[in-house]
């Protein structure tokens, strides 16, 4: 009798095997990956390897520090341990060129959380290979991001209940979760779903070459981003584990396309599950829509497999979820056109058309003057709530949607005054101020060890792009975003008494038209949108109700809308 391991919980939906003509499909699948650049070279392989085995000396060391400051004798200190995991890409083999690599430090008892951010950022700043550096304590699971090497590394810290991490150590007893704090618990979370889903996997082979093709095209798409409410790494991953589960023996060209047509015939919001959600030892919450209110509230539940299981896609809201069900609905289409042989894999992967579908959009401003530390905690704070204006203006009656950009867009600027800060700011944003900025030195990676640039004051700007879908049919329909943006922008101020210095720390919303669109958020060859003039006079007369309003760097110098008290927009 043969026997096929049931993976999931459900039976498979086929245990075919692929055809001949499928094993081609999937060979034109690996050649496209190949040449799209997904997958790296040896040498940046071997070299990822070195600098993960210099930071698990490194995690030794810092437990070896900490426990002889708590007075240890030196074998107890050295027996102490301290291990590092990876998660996320690198550990699921999906990672890419110039990809980060995900970074949890295990650390025993007596090590805190405390000590991660001062001993072991004391040891990572006195590497010669470090070459950027950003602690974010306050985060929802604290972190130290750094460039090492070359490598982009998001380090997380977890403490377990034990006297020693022995390199012997794995995660997978549920009894190492006992008296965690909730933030230990989310940082093991990551190692222990990465490593849950390649178990509950068919063929890892497979799910990878098709996990690899999700991502490109989820980038490409841009609906990749768990922080603008769209799914994350994990998210995609578990989506695609589920679609091997239920076709076991398939390749990874059949994977896709039948991912993308179960996803998009998918009954939401029934939930996406790789197995049985599981008790535990714990008093902690586990993902129940029949006793949480706020889990009922999920719109596309993927729950991951490890205890305590928690809803990857909680960001998504109602806006994000349109975009992701149309993309689906895109990728049947194409991909049934594939194996029609009417398609190549080339169509799936083509690039977003983000920046011409939407006549009107918000831009969200975050900009510092002091240093590149001080701008990544103030622009990755304002990037952590955006999705929640998100939800503030899509509840707004005449707004059908509001759909965010999945990534920011970055500039530095030289100046020597205070008025030409605020000038570049002033000018930053829009095509026909952009201009203006021709006079000022811009930082990049190629002038930015200058003898021109360093020492000079230096502005950096940060970006992100809402799109709004706006119901103009009842022309006496106001649209009011005063509140919302209002209510954002004394959000990100109060999180921390230091961003109240509206010197140092600027926060402006700003209303664009499709047209005004800096060039900045334009590839290379692609064109921008042409205004057709007979459109004109009913565009015009969309924004003939926008108020000016003063920002926090004074009264507006173009006609866009910018805002930290009062912003409305009339349609008609």
């Amino acid at each position: 009798m043969n026997y096929q391991k049931v993976y999931g919980i459900t039976g498979p939906v086929s245990t075919a095997s692929p055809t001949a003509a499928e094993n081609k499909l999937n060979d034109e699948l690996i050649q496209e990956l190949k040449k799209e650049g997904s997958f790296e070279s040896e040498q940046e392989t071997a070299k990822r390897v070195k600098v993960l085995e210099i930071f698990q000396q490194l995690a030794q060391e810092f437990v070896y520090r900490v426990s002889k400051s708590k007075n240890m004798s030196d074998g107890m200190a050295k027996d102490s341990g301290g291990k590092v995991f990876t998660f996320g890409s690198y550990r699921l083999g999906v990672h890419g060129p110039g990809s980060d690599i995900d970074t949890l430090v295990v650390v025993p008892k007596h090590v805190t959380r405390e000590d991660f951010f001062t001993v072991f950022d004391e040891l990572l700043r006195k590497r010669k290979e470090l070459e950027e550096i950003a602690p974010v304590p306050d985060a929802y699971v604290p972190i130290i991001k750094t460039k090492f090497d070359g490598i982009s590394i998001d380090l997380i810290c977890a403490r377990l209940d034990v006297a020693q991490v022995p390199q012997t150590l794995t995660l997978s007893d549920k009894n190492l979760l006992r008296n965690l704090d909730e933030k230990d618990l989310r940082a093991l979370n990551g190692t222990r779903v990465t490593d849950e889903i390649l178990e509950l996997v068919p063929k890892p082979i497979v799910f990878r070459i098709a996990l690899r093709a999700i991502k490109l095209w989820a980038q490409r798409r841009a609906v990749y981003g768990n922080v603008f409410g769209f799914p994350g790494g994990v998210a995609w991953a578990m989506l695609v584990a589920r679609i091997c589960q239920l076709y076991p023996n398939a390749c990874s060209a059949v994977i896709l396309n039948r991912f993308f047509k179960i996803l998009s015939e998918w009954k939401w919001p029934q939930p996406v599950v790789l197995k049985p959600i599981e008790d535990g030892p714990l008093q902690v919450r586990v993902w129940n829509p029949k006793i949480y209110a706020q889990d009922r509230c999920h719109r596309m539940p993927v729950i991951t497999p490890a205890y305590p299981s928690m809803c990857a896609t909680h960001n998504i809201t109602e806006s994000t979820k349109k975009v992701i069900l149309k993309e689906f609905e895109r990728g049947v289409e194409i991909t049934n056109n594939i194996f029609s042989n009417k398609a190549t894999w080339e169509d799936l992967f083509k690039r977003h058309t983000f920046f011409h579908d939407y006549k009107f959009y918000l831009t969200v401003t975050a900009s510092t003057k002091g240093n590149d530390e001080q701008h990544l905690k103030w622009s990755g704070l304002v990037e952590s709530k955006v999705r929640l204006l998100i939800l503030k203006l899509e509840a707004l009656p005449g707004i059908k949607s509001a759909h965010p950009y999945v990534k920011p867009f970055e500039s530095t600027y030289c100046y020597s005054t205070d008025e030409e800060c605020k000038d570049i700011v002033d000018s930053y944003g829009t095509y026909k101020t952009e201009s203006s900025l021709e006079k000022y030195t811009k930082v990049t990676e190629e002038n930015s060890n200058a003898p021109s640039i360093e020492g000079k004051l230096q502005v950096h700007i940060t970006t992100m792009y809402i799109g709004l879908d706006v119901n103009v049919e009842n022309k006496k329909e106001k649209i009011d975003i005063h509140v919302p943006c209002s209510e954002f922008l004394t959000l990100c101020r109060n999180i921390n008494e230091e961003y109240q210095n509206t010197d140092i720390f600027s926060l402006i919303i700003r209303y664009v038209k499709l047209y005004e669109l800096p060039t900045d958020v334009y590839v290379e060859g692609e064109e921008r949108p042409v205004k057709k003039k007979h459109k004109r006079k009913k565009e015009e007369k969309l924004l003939d109700g926008i108020k000016r309003s003063k920002s926090e760097y004074g009264s507006s110098k173009d006609s866009s809308l910018r805002s930290n008290s009062a912003d409305s927009v009339k349609t008609g």
